[in-house]
């Protein structure tokens, strides 16, 4: 593959840093060797659940008093030398470069639309109040949100909805595989039923993508029996779901597991657009229970994959061609994504190639673009350098 030059912080205004310290108080001293501790706008940091997440929020911002800390809990690393786990990864955004405002959305368990909109709409304006103008051009906002809340679909609508068209992107916190609980930080602690919204306005170039692997076939299934707020899906075409799911997507015999989900997610339609509704398992009764919002009614469509590697190129090479040469990635990607490559022994060539191109994010249990949650995607904003 071919290489590319990544100066971390050098011409992008973020810098990178990485810890695989055994205690939390040694993974965030580790981390705050490495960054700047002055004229920062923000600090984002990214932590495996192998960290107890109170003990690692509490002492990291006790290195930053002059800097905000945000970020959340992962299901995998995306780190400057590659994909990783049982690590802590962290971007330290200069005050030179951006202008960061963030706001909390509270008890997501009681989430109201119109409380999104209010939210989104007031962080906007304080982006606004000091800059003459920021458009979306030069604005962009990244969202962080607890992974098992079942409420990102109404959170994302409701603020993007209120940000007259600044894109956002971004990933539900992760618990590695154990699917319990995960957490969001801000104001020197990690909570969970939380979202966090954070808006940044840039003088830098920057593109905002998603990229995916997967294409519909003809095969369709349509939801014909669901607990529509548990996200579990009893029948498919008025057949028992596990049975009609295996049937459509061609793996009758296979047992069915997070690979085997990764490998067969289903899609839905959405204003002309495919985007995929990825299963995270099957329960005792041989209910599916989704990651994504489902409907009854709902059709779903059987998907078939494209080279996982050649699609993520193509993403690169897009931004390239927006941006110019981009200094780093911030990125967001399925937790299935990963063990889809794990199954088809592509995990290592995924990692050199985000090593490669400097992708610094997590994996997710899912993923947030524009007023979407979608699954089995890498989303992100890639970050040009700035002018010499």
């Amino acid at each position: 593959m071919e290489q590319t030059d990544i100066r971390f912080g050098s011409a992008s205004g973020v810098t990178v840093a990485k810890a695989k310290a055994p205690t939390p108080n040694e993974a965030a001293a580790e981390i705050a060797r490495q960054l700047p501790s002055d004229d920062l706008a923000m600090v984002l940091v990214f932590v495996s659940p192998y960290y107890d997440p109170h003990r690692f929020v509490a002492e990291l911002v006790k290195h930053f008093a002059d800097a905000p800390v945000y970020g959340c809990t992962t299901a995998g690393e995306l780190a400057p030398d590659g994909w990783d786990e049982n690590s802590v990864v962290a971007l330290a955004f200069s005050k030179r470069d951006f202008r960061v405002v963030a706001r909390p959305i509270l008890n997501l368990g009681n989430f109201r639309v119109e409380d999104g909109r209010r939210i989104g709409s007031e962080l906007r304006q304080e982006l606004l109040r000091d800059e003459t103008e920021v458009e979306g051009s030069r604005s962009f906002g990244l969202v962080l949100i607890d992974g098992m809340c079942r409420r990102e679909e109404a959170v994302m609508s409701a603020i993007y909805a209120s940000l007259d068209n600044i894109p956002i992107v971004g990933g539900s916190a992760g618990d590695g595989l154990r699917f319990e609980k995960t957490w969001v930080f801000f104001d020197g602690e990690a909570h969970t039923d939380a979202a966090l919204l954070i808006l940044l306005n840039t003088s830098l170039p920057f593109h905002v993508f998603k990229c995916d692997n997967f294409v519909p076939t003809s095969k369709k299934m349509v939801v014909t029996d669901a607990d529509i707020e548990q996200r579990v899906v009893k029948e498919l075409n008025a057949e028992p779901a596990s049975e009609e799911y295996s049937r459509a997507v061609g793996i009758v015999n296979t047992k069915l597991d997070p690979f085997a989900f990764a490998s067969h997610p289903v899609l839905v339609r959405v204003g002309g657009a495919y985007y995929a509704r990825s299963i995270q398992r099957v329960d005792p009764d041989g209910s599916l229970r989704f990651f994504c919002a489902i409907d009854e009614g709902m059709v779903l469509t059987a998907a078939t994959s494209q080279s996982l590697v050649g699609a993520t190129l193509d993403a690169f090479s897009k931004a390239r061609n927006e941006i110019g040469d981009v200094s780093l990635y911030i990125g967001f990607e399925c937790i299935l994504r990963r063990l889809d490559a794990e199954q088809h022994q592509l995990a290592r060539d995924m990692s050199e190639l985000y090593r490669q191109n400097g992708v610094i994010g997590f994996h997710t249990y899912g993923e947030q673009y524009g007023s979407m949650h979608v699954n089995q995607t890498f989303t992100g904003v890639a970050i040009g350098r700035r002018p010499v």
